[in-house]
């Protein structure tokens, strides 16, 4: 039987501060490290990723809040090496480089969104219902899976 995830990427939403690491960084660079995770559901999300799976770039926080633009994951899962740093604000120090805690994948820019869609604006659209940002259910994860199909309307929204 075919691997299916070869042919059909998932599709993420990731979070960030936009004072902390925004979209326009991202199109700066190209390309980072998603590191600094540090809750378990999301890091297990981040281990689910494959390359060329696709994400809803969210700035949170902001004033608005809201999807700014869609990045895509170019490698997969390894050692947040943040986690062993004890300068690092994400230091832990119950994880060590044998049998790392924390785990963190690459992201690369695809593109920004040339309207931002504002948290209210996802809340209020009837095409976005189930979407876990808004339902309630876990909506303050930093790294969570979304529908194709709640993809594909954020990306519409967004122009």
């Amino acid at each position: 039987m075919p691997d299916l995830r070869l042919a059909m990427p998932n599709h993420w939403l990731m979070k960030s501060e936009p004072t902390s690491y925004s979209i326009e960084d991202l199109r700066r660079d190209k390309r980072t490290a998603w590191t600094g995770v540090r809750n378990y559901l999301a890091r297990n999300h981040m281990r689910s990723m494959a390359k060329g799976d696709r994400v809803i770039f969210y700035h949170s926080n902001g004033d608005p809040s809201g999807a700014a633009g869609v990045a895509k994951v170019v490698r997969t899962a390894y050692p947040d090496p943040t986690a062993f740093d004890p300068k690092d604000d994400h230091f832990d120090p119950k994880s060590n480089p044998d049998e790392p805690r924390w785990e963190m994948v690459d992201v690369a820019f695809v593109q920004s969104f040339s309207h931002f869609v504002t948290l209210e604006e996802l809340r209020a659209a009837k095409s976005l219902t189930g979407l876990l940002l808004t339902s309630g259910k876990a909506s303050q994860l930093s790294v969570q899976p979304v529908d194709k199909r709640h993809f594909d309307a954020i990306v519409k929204m967004g122009g």
